[in-house]
């Protein structure tokens, strides 16, 4: 059996959507039947854990049956976090042992910061998301501008801790072993403005220079949080899958969430699915 594919969820800056685009990640795959198994590397906030926690609570309460992931057990996360490095870092190994022979696509959710866990995932990573809002503050962790002519001035450091992580894998495993890097703008606000058109002219430079691709993310809508406290995404909906009124707005999230699949190179076939809005 060929070895599982690894997808590192990844940005050392909290608050840019890491979690969402991962259990969404995960949901979408999940109902293009692969098998999935998640890694929640956020120790303390474990958002990603949680949310299939309440999935799974959901279904039972509602008589419902959907695809679920493997999650192997790392123990309890806030003790973990206090636990030396090495200790952690044994519970990480043997979770990935566990999810490399159940699973063919494994998806790792890393915390906002550097870590020693997050660092050993990026170099396990065949493909790294990032996310990132639509604001300046967000860019600085990718690269530096100039203050006054916001010109592009050199890589930042996150941009450094991936190229630290592509060049592990090419020493480790060869240079074939590349890390598809994949940046997708999050929580975009619907109205265009001139700060989106120079963080993009931006965000182009720095892609060439420093070799990512710039994808699709999702945008500032409600419909992505109020279904977190059912375990539910939009790939979820359906006729009889349904917490919350489905209007226009879901049926367009889902679309959504289609580019996001196929722009990493990922099924997006079950989001085709019709959505009725009136049923």
């Amino acid at each position: 059996m060929a070895d599982p594919a690894v997808i590192v969820v990844g940005n050392e800056k909290g608050g840019a959507g890491k979690s969402t685009l991962a259990i969404h990640i995960v949901c979408g795959l999940l109902h293009a039947g692969r098998r999935v198994a998640i890694i929640d590397l956020d120790l303390r906030q474990r958002s990603m854990a949680k949310f299939f926690a309440n999935r799974a609570a959901w279904m039972a309460g509602n008589g419902q049956t959907l695809p679920m992931p493997v999650e192997p057990d790392m123990g309890d996360g806030k003790a973990l976090a206090r636990a030396d490095e090495q200790e952690q870092l044994a519970r990480f190994e043997a979770a990935m042992a566990q999810a490399r022979a159940e699973a063919d696509v494994i998806l790792i959710d890393t915390p906002g910061g550097d870590t020693l866990l997050s660092r050993t995932a990026h170099g396990m990573a065949d493909q790294i998301v990032t996310p990132m809002n639509d604001s300046f503050v967000d860019f600085d962790l990718l690269g530096q501008i100039d203050p006054v002519t916001l010109e592009l001035l050199k890589p930042s450091i996150y941009s450094e801790s991936v190229w630290e992580a592509r060049k592990h894998r090419a020493v480790t495993e060869g240079r074939n072993a590349a890390i598809d890097w994949i940046v997708v703008v999050n929580r975009m606000a619907v109205a265009a403005a001139r700060n989106r058109q120079r963080l993009e002219d931006r965000m182009e430079k720095l892609a060439r220079r420093v070799g990512f691709r710039i994808g699709p993310g999702l945008r500032d809508r409600v419909i992505y949080r109020e279904l977190f406290p059912f375990g539910l995404t939009v790939a979820d909906l359906s006729n009889d899958v349904r917490p919350v009124a489905v209007s226009l707005a879901h049926v367009a999230a889902r679309q959504e969430m289609r580019s996001l699949m196929l722009a990493l190179g990922l099924d997006g076939s079950a989001l085709d699915a019709p959505l009725d809005a009136a049923a």
